[in-house]
């Protein structure tokens, strides 16, 4: 490997680069098994045996069965691969800290948060299809902006605090120093916390979520240990660069326009292909594993390399927020450097892999715009 930044360490690099690629061909497995499951489903007649199950009771509980029983099957057929990718590879790796028993139980509970999530949005779904047929695609699209608003706010304080242990940081020199950076930035923050993510990974991470009384600053307790204040003061005023650019509201915006293209894309092919959908809610349950493919596939080829690309300049300007918040650019090139060499981040991946997965800024161009900042 040439050329790569002295504060990276060269050998990790190697490893990042193999990790990933692991990581893509397991992800392009996944991805092909759930596709064959969904054609399975289909076209076997199994989705409209459910959804025709029981003729003579509330469609409701047909749509509850027909959901439940998808949630199971496709969590059962994916288990090995997942056991696999989130336990055996983790642990090959030396990042997870997990047993068998604590990785089995957050599978548990991370099925049971989908099986209250999923019919939620998906009854949404086909009952705006029942209210409004002709213009399903319009109301479903808008009502993203909505949920997408009422997930921001709630994520932090019901879905994360299933998962993981988030304790109150108490005073000190770290949270004086991040309170002055939020209060620069004009924002008031509930409270700072760190998160025990020690218990799952070895791996770091940081954010600040929320909106308005929901919204926290979160450490996780390795980064706390790995990183020095001044580090950790750079990582949350990338943080905070994402809240001056109102970020995560222009992501909201952006999503429900695609999502609202997706739609109405969606609804034409389906009108196209297949005449009988709209016409009851037992038709759009029989096609629903057609449904689902068609809109995985129209907003992955449509919006994709897109989304990336937007969400990549949104993390630049987090960047400049945050080399312009901070006294030295050298705690924002180590934080960078030590979270790559820690976390095994390609920081050089190749330009097609940027283009199709990265949401991020590679850390090897983060670290050159810090560089050049700094001078």
């Amino acid at each position: 490997m040439k050329n790569i930044h002295p504060l990276l360490d060269q050998e990790k690099q190697i490893q990042a680069q193999q990790y990933e690629r692991e990581k893509r061909f397991i992800g392009l497995i996944g991805s092909g098994l759930s596709l064959s499951l969904m054609l399975i489903i289909y076209f076997s007649g199994f989705s409209f045996w459910l959804a025709n199950i029981l003729p003579d009771i509330s469609i409701i509980v047909v749509f509850v069965i027909y959901v439940t029983a998808l949630s199971v099957i496709s969590t059962v057929i994916g288990l090995p691969l997942s056991f696999y990718s989130g336990y055996i590879r983790e642990h090959h790796w030396q990042f997870s800290n997990q047993t068998l028993k604590s990785w089995l139980w957050e599978q548990i509970k991370s099925f049971a948060v989908g099986l209250l999530i999923a019919p939620a949005l998906l009854g949404l779904l086909f009952w705006i299809m029942v209210f409004s047929p002709d213009y399903w695609w319009l109301v479903a699209g808008l009502s993203m902006a909505l949920v997408g608003v009422i997930f921001a706010t709630l994520v932090p304080v019901v879905i994360l605090p299933i998962f993981n242990k988030y304790t109150p940081l108490g005073a000190g020199e770290l949270t004086d120093r991040l309170q002055t950076i939020l209060e620069r930035a004009g924002l008031k923050p509930s409270g700072f916390f760190m998160e025990d993510m020690s218990r799952q990974t070895k791996k770091e991470n940081a954010f600040l979520a929320g909106l308005g009384k929901t919204r926290r600053v979160v450490l996780a307790d390795n980064l706390i240990e790995h990183m020095t204040i001044s580090e950790i003061e750079s990582v949350i005023a990338h943080e905070v660069g994402h809240y001056k650019y109102r970020h995560i509201w222009k992501q909201i915006a952006i999503g429900t326009l695609q999502q609202l293209i997706v739609f109405f894309l969606l609804n034409r092919v389906m009108l196209m292909v297949f005449p009988e959908f709209l016409t009851s809610t037992r038709w759009n349950l029989t096609l629903f594993p057609i449904f689902a493919l068609l809109m995985g596939a129209i907003s992955g080829f449509l919006f994709g390399p897109l989304s990336n690309a937007i969400s990549r300049h949104f993390e630049r300007q987090a960047d400049r927020t945050a080399l312009d918040m901070i006294p030295q650019a050298a705690s924002f090139l180590s934080a960078m450097a030590g979270l790559a060499n820690r976390n095994l981040s390609n920081a050089y991946p190749s330009r097609w892999i940027k283009w199709l997965y990265y949401s991020h800024p590679p850390i090897g161009e983060r670290l050159e715009m810090g560089d050049k900042w700094g001078r």
